[in-house]
Formats: structure tokens, C-alpha cells, sequence
């Protein structure tokens, strides 16, 4: 199967899908996507724009992964522990809900949108709800309960445990806790991408296929 895996990061969904699918990764930070290349070797890795990368290649692939930035939409925005602290409004980025958009009317694929719980309602109300994640799917995913890191209170060294990433000997853009902070659990990621290949279970096009006389 192909799979395009965008907003890669340092490749947490990606840990447990095995060697056996064709993946496409694309990661706008070059430090990022060199330590995604030395933990999967296996994979095409694009260091670009995700998000004008999806709209340029959908079509080539089986399966679409998409973790869009979430900063701008996160409840995290809000966490202080000085009342009085101003919180710099900024504009949400609109990119979340172009890609559903996009994935939801053109792709005839399976695909899944991750992002945070928002600090306001979601525009698009989500598919499914597991932990802190919200997921935009065109397939049924059924309940999963998990323990997922800590991000308010924990630290790198428990991050990196938890994920199963060792990032002391990489030289990284960004700061290692937001880095961490933004990785997706492994086991939610290749729940996610069972889920999609369970048999039984149909695209929305697919439903629709199926309805024409």
C-alpha cells in the first residue's frame, strides 16, 4: 500500500506500521526529517510545504495521513499559571479544514486528519475522539482506550520513553520539549491505520457507489 504521511514530525504515528507499505514522508524542518530518515531508512522523505504537497500529489497514493500544526487551534493556547497573563491572539490556520475538504470531496482513498481538542468548536464536527486527539476519517474507527503522555505536566525524558524516541544525539530548529509534545503515541497511529484496512468497512464514496441504481 502507499502511504503519504504529512506533517511527519519525528514519525510517532509511523513507529509501528512496519516495513511493508510504500510511505512518503513530508516534513518542512530539515533537522526533523533527518532524524524521520534515520529512524525509517526505508522511507521517501520530502523536506517541503505538507500541506501544497497534498494538494499537488493526493491522488498518487492508497492511504493519507495528515497531522496539521495545532498550535493555533489547541486548548494549550489557554494554559497559564499566572491569571493575569495575556494570551497573543492569533488567527487559526485554516489549513486543518482545507485538507478535510480537499480529502472529503476529491480523494476516493482512505484517509485520517489528527489534531487537538480546539479551544473553541470544531468547524467540522470530527469523526472520531481518542484522548486529547481528534481524527477526520472517511472509515469507521472503532473505540480504543489508551494512556497517552502526559503533555501539561511531564517532561522530555518521560516524552521519550513514552514514544519510544531517543532524541539526545540529534541537533534540532526547534525546542526538544515542543518536538516531543508533538508526537503522536505509536499505538494510536497503527490503530489508525488497521482500522482503515478493516475489511467490512467503506469510504464514504464507496457508500455512495454503492447506493446508485
Amino acid at each position: 500500500m502507499k502511504i503519504l504521511n504529512l506533517y511527519s514530525g519525528l514519525g510517532g504515528n509511523r513507529k509501528l506500521w512496519g516495513n511493508e507499505h510504500q510511505v512518503t514522508a513530508v516534513e518542512l524542518d530539515c533537522s526533523i526529517a533527518k532524524f524521520y530518515s534515520h529512524q525509517f531508512p526505508n522511507d521517501k522523505v520530502i523536506i517541503g510545504d505538507a500541506h501544497d504537497f497534498l494538494l499537488n500529489h493526493y491522488q498518487e497514493f492508497d492511504f493519507i495521513w495528515s497531522s496539521p500544526p495545532c498550535p493555533s487551534h489547541s486548548r494549550a493556547r489557554f494554559w497559564s499559571s499566572k491569571p493575569n497573563k495575556k494570551v497573543k491572539p492569533v488567527y487559526p490556520d485554516m489549513k486543518l479544514y482545507e485538507e478535510i475538504l480537499l480529502l472529503k470531496h476529491y480523494f476516493n482513498g482512505k484517509w485520517s486528519i489528527e489534531n487537538v481538542n480546539p479551544f473553541y468548536t470544531p468547524l467540522i464536527k470530527p469523526d472520531t475522539k481518542i484522548g486529547r486527539h481528534l481524527f477526520w476519517n472517511n472509515f469507521q474507527v472503532l473505540e480504543f482506550t489508551f494512556v497517552d503522555a502526559d503533555i501539561k505536566n511531564g517532561n522530555l525524558k518521560e516524552w521519550e520513553d513514552f514514544n519510544g524516541f531517543d532524541i539526545s544525539g540529534y541537533k534540532f530548529n526547534q525546542r526538544r520539549d515542543k518536538i516531543m509534545r508533538n508526537c503522536v503515541n505509536p499505538k494510536l497511529g497503527i490503530h489508525i491505520l488497521n482500522e482503515s484496512q478493516r475489511k467490512g468497512f467503506f469510504t464514504t464514496n464507496e457508500i455512495c457507489d454503492l447506493a446508485k441504481p
